[in-house]
C-alpha cells in the first residue's frame, strides 16, 4: 500500500511497494526516510511524486488532495478584459503554473480572481505589506462573499480562502502548506529573497500563479522564482495598453544645475570617493564592491572618508536648491491636477512638506495616519502627497495624474511602479505626466539613465 500525506512542509511517501519505491527513485530532491520507512521531499514535489505514481501504474492514497481539490464553487461578477482573460488562458495552458507581468493598473488582482473561480478550491494569497492585505481581503470578501482567513497584522485565522503576508506565509507554510490547491503570490519579485523561497517549496499547491509589474531582477534571482511558481507565461508592458486600459503618458526630464556652492560640495566629495576607487581596485560595477567598501570602511580611515564622500555627493544632486525651485514652478503649472511627489530622501520629503504644506508619507508615517492621508488624496481633500519609496509598491495608492520624481535609484523596477502610479485611466481621456528631475553633470545622469 502507498500513502501520500503533507507533513511538516513535507510530502511523505509511506509505502511498501517496489514497484512505487522505483518510480520515486528518479525523482528530484525525493529522499528515503529511514526513520519512516518511506520516501520524503519537499512539499513543492506532490505534483511530480502524483505523476510518477500515476505513470507507473501505482495505485496509492492520496491524504492530500482531500483538502487541496475542496469545490468552492466560486463564482465573479467580473467581466475580464481581452488581455486578462488572454493572460489567464496562458497561465491554463501552462499546467495553472508561472507568472503574468502586468504593469500597475492594469488589474492583476482580478485575473487573480479568475484564475481562483477557474479551479475553485482552497486558495492562499501572498502579499508583501499589510495595506495590501487589507485591499486583497476586502476584494475577496466582496467579490465572493465568504469569510477571508488572514496570516498577518496580528491575526492567524485560516479559512478556505487566505491572504498572507510573506512574513507570516514563511512561519506558516510547513503548519498550512497542504491545505491550499492554488497559491497566488502578488509582487512575486519578492520570492527572490533566499528566505522567501521556503514558502513556495513547503506548499503542495498544483496550481501557482505569480503577478509582478517587473519580473526580471538585475541579481538573476528571477530564475529562481520560475522554478518556485513556474515561468513567465504571459507578459505585457505599459507602452502595450497606454491609450486603451491604461492613461497614455509622457515623461518629460528636467535637467537642473548645482548652485556654485553645491557644485564645489559634489565635486570634492566625488573626487575624493573616485580617487579612493582608484587606489583600492574596486570599480563598484556591481553591488558586492559596495559591500566590499561597507566592511573596509570599519577598519580603513581611508575607506570610511571614501564612503562618507559618496553619502555628502549623493545628498547634493538628489537634494539640490534648483529642483526644490523647480518643484514650487511645476506645483503651480499643475495646481488643478493630482500630484504624487517622489522622492530617495526622508529628509527631502519633510522639507518639501514644510515648504509646500503637502501631507509627507515616509517609513516613519504610522499605518494610521498613513491610511488617513491616501483617504483624503482619494476624496479629493489633498490634491497632492510627497513620499520616499514607500509608496512604490503594497499600498492602495489613489489615482493620480502627475507624477513629480525628484530622485530614485536605479533600478527599473522602482521606476516602473512609480510610473503605474499616475497611469489609471482618466474619465477625461486625458494624458499622465511624468516629471524626471536630474542634476546635470552628476552620476545621477547615469542613474537616470539606467531606470530607464
Amino acid at each position: 500500500m502507498t500513502t501520500l500525506r503533507f507533513e511538516d512542509g513535507t510530502v511523505h511517501v509511506q509505502t511498501d511497494d517496489a514497484d512505487a519505491a522505483a518510480a520515486l527513485d528518479g525523482l528530484s530532491d525525493v529522499e528515503s526516510d529511514p526513520r519512516s520507512g518511506g520516501y520524503r521531499a519537499p512539499a513543492m514535489q506532490y505534483v511530480a511524486i502524483r505523476a510518477a505514481l500515476d505513470a507507473a501504474g501505482i495505485d496509492f492514497d492520496d491524504r492530500v488532495a482531500g483538502a487541496t481539490e475542496t469545490d468552492l464553487s466560486l463564482s465573479t461578477t467580473y467581466d475580464l478584459r481581452e488581455y486578462q482573460q488572454a493572460a489567464l488562458d496562458a497561465w491554463l495552458d501552462a499546467d495553472s503554473r508561472g507568472v503574468v507581468e502586468l504593469p500597475t493598473g492594469a488589474g492583476k488582482t482580478v485575473l487573480a480572481v479568475g484564475a481562483m473561480v477557474a479551479h475553485s478550491v482552497p486558495t492562499l494569497v501572498v502579499v508583501p505589506t499589510i495595506d495590501l492585505q487589507d485591499q486583497w481581503i476586502r476584494e475577496l470578501e466582496t467579490e465572493f462573499d465568504v469569510p477571508v482567513g488572514r496570516f498577518g497584522g496580528g491575526e492567524q485565522k485560516q479559512e478556505a480562502i487566505t491572504v498572507s503576508t510573506y512574513d507570516s506565509a514563511y512561519l506558516r507554510a510547513d503548519d498550512v502548506g497542504g491545505d491550499f490547491g492554488l497559491v497566488v503570490f502578488d509582487e512575486v519579485h519578492h520570492l527572490g529573497g533566499q528566505g522567501y523561497q521556503d514558502i513556495p517549496r513547503f506548499l503542495t499547491a498544483p496550481a501557482r500563479l505569480g503577478l509582478t509589474a517587473t519580473f526580471e531582477r538585475p541579481d538573476g534571482a528571477h530564475e529562481q522564482v520560475a522554478e518556485l511558481v513556474g515561468p513567465r507565461v504571459y507578459e505585457l508592458d505599459v507602452d502595450d495598453l497606454a491609450g486603451s486600459h491604461l492613461a497614455d503618458y509622457e515623461v518629460r526630464r528636467i535637467e537642473v544645475e548645482l548652485t556654485d556652492e553645491e557644485r564645489e560640495t559634489y565635486d570634492d566629495a566625488q573626487s575624493t570617493f573616485v580617487n579612493y576607487l582608484k587606489r583600492s581596485g574596486l570599480s563598484m560595477q556591481s553591488g558586492s564592491d559596495y559591500q566590499k567598501l561597507v566592511m573596509r570602511s570599519g577598519n580603513d580611515p581611508r575607506a570610511r572618508e571614501a564612503l562618507l564622500a559618496k553619502q555628502r555627493a549623493r545628498d547634493v544632486m538628489l537634494n539640490s536648491d534648483a529642483k526644490v525651485d523647480k518643484l514650487a514652478r511645476l506645483l503651480a503649472r499643475h495646481r488643478d491636477d493630482r500630484i504624487i511627489i517622489f522622492t530617495a530622501s526622508t529628509d527631502l520629503v519633510y522639507r518639501i512638506s514644510r515648504r509646500f504644506l503637502v501631507p509627507p508619507i515616509t517609513n516613519e508615517t504610522g499605518t494610521k495616519e498613513r491610511r488617513e492621508i491616501l483617504d483624503r488624496f482619494r476624496n479629493g481633500t489633498y490634491d497632492t502627497v510627497v513620499a520616499a519609496n514607500v509608496l512604490d509598491e503594497g499600498v492602495d495608492v489613489p489615482d493620480a495624474n502627475v507624477g513629480i520624481l525628484l530622485s530614485g535609484s536605479g533600478s527599473e523596477r522602482e521606476f516602473t511602479q512609480r510610473l503605474g502610479r499616475i497611469l489609471r485611466p482618466n474619465a477625461d481621456g486625458s494624458t499622465a505626466l511624468l516629471y524626471e528631475l536630474v542634476s546635470v553633470e552628476t552620476a545621477e545622469e547615469r542613474v537616470a539613465a539606467r531606470r530607464r
